[in-house]
């Protein structure tokens, strides 16, 4: 009889690492740590199946100096490295306040974690994107009218870039957290809604969920489906009614109603409670 439960954190690492970015034995990984929830979950994960699956692991964090609170949160992230016995080290950034703030820090953090992967001769760079942060890309890119190649986004393996989580949800990264009691800190500029992703995030995403459970495993299959073209430059863009009806659902409160083009009308679902029998 198949068990009911999902797989774990711990398993769903497993089968990436194993079968779609077949890590080599012996292999230096550094782990991209910042403190927040996925990342130290993806430590602690990784940590746990270096010994078993023949790999060596270190940690890496970046102060990009944006916040008060970054090095504390880089604090945390040592604390319960060194408590796994991983060496943990950290550089800091400057990234000066301006626009595409986001994007100059993610810059910023992919230059210097390939420094320090040179400097550990590490192999690879682990990152923690899981399956909700690719579905959260997908629908980003959809909305700036990307093409094929554009929404053939975080693969689980990409050069020197691998993502032992991409198969796992956000769900499972909280479930491990709270089953193994590990530390983590909250980053308040995640669910800044100046910032797309945060409204994708808060508003989009769940509506889409109400209207199909499985959307994210929809979208992380577009994903999977349209790699092909990632090396391509197809001419091909998102259709403009497409990309106005999920621009209108980023920028709609997520109660009432919401115009969609072509005169059609997207109304929020309400979950009612179920009323148990006396």
């Amino acid at each position: 009889m198949k068990s009911s439960h999902p797989p774990t954190l711990l398993t769903l690492a497993r089968r990436a690492l194993t079968n779609e970015i077949a890590l080599p034995k012996n292999a230096r990984v550094l782990v991209a740590v910042s403190g927040g929830p996925d990342s130290m979950a993806l430590l602690d994960a990784l940590a746990a199946l270096q010994a078993p699956l023949g790999f060596a692991i270190v940690a890496h964090g970046v102060d990009h100096g944006l916040r008060a609170d970054a090095a504390r949160e880089l604090d945390v992230a040592e604390a319960h490295a060194r408590a796994l016995d991983v060496p943990f080290a950290r550089t800091r950034v400057v990234v000066t306040a301006g626009g595409n703030l986001q994007e100059r820090a993610r810059a910023a953090r992919h230059a210097a974690l390939e420094d320090a992967r040179k400097n550990t001769r590490a192999r690879f760079v682990a990152t923690a994107h899981h399956a909700d942060d690719r579905a959260e890309t997908v629908l980003m890119r959809i909305l700036r009218g990307a093409g094929p190649g554009g929404l053939a986004v975080l693969p689980p393996r990409d050069g020197h870039l691998i993502r032992p989580l991409i198969r796992a949800t956000r769900e499972a990264v909280s479930l491990h957290l709270e089953r193994h009691a590990i530390p983590f800190s909250r980053d308040p500029s995640n669910e800044d809604v100046r910032f797309l992703r945060a409204r994708v995030r808060r508003d989009v995403l769940p509506l889409l969920r109400e209207l199909d459970a499985s959307i994210v495993e929809h979208l992380c299959a577009l994903a999977d489906d349209l790699a092909p073209h990632r090396e391509k430059h197809a001419p091909y863009r998102i259709p403009r009614n497409v990309r106005l009806a999920l621009a209108a659902l980023a920028t709609t409160k997520r109660s009432g109603e919401v115009a969609l083009p072509g005169g059609l009308v997207a109304k929020k679902v309400s979950k009612k409670k179920s009323s148990k029998k006396r």
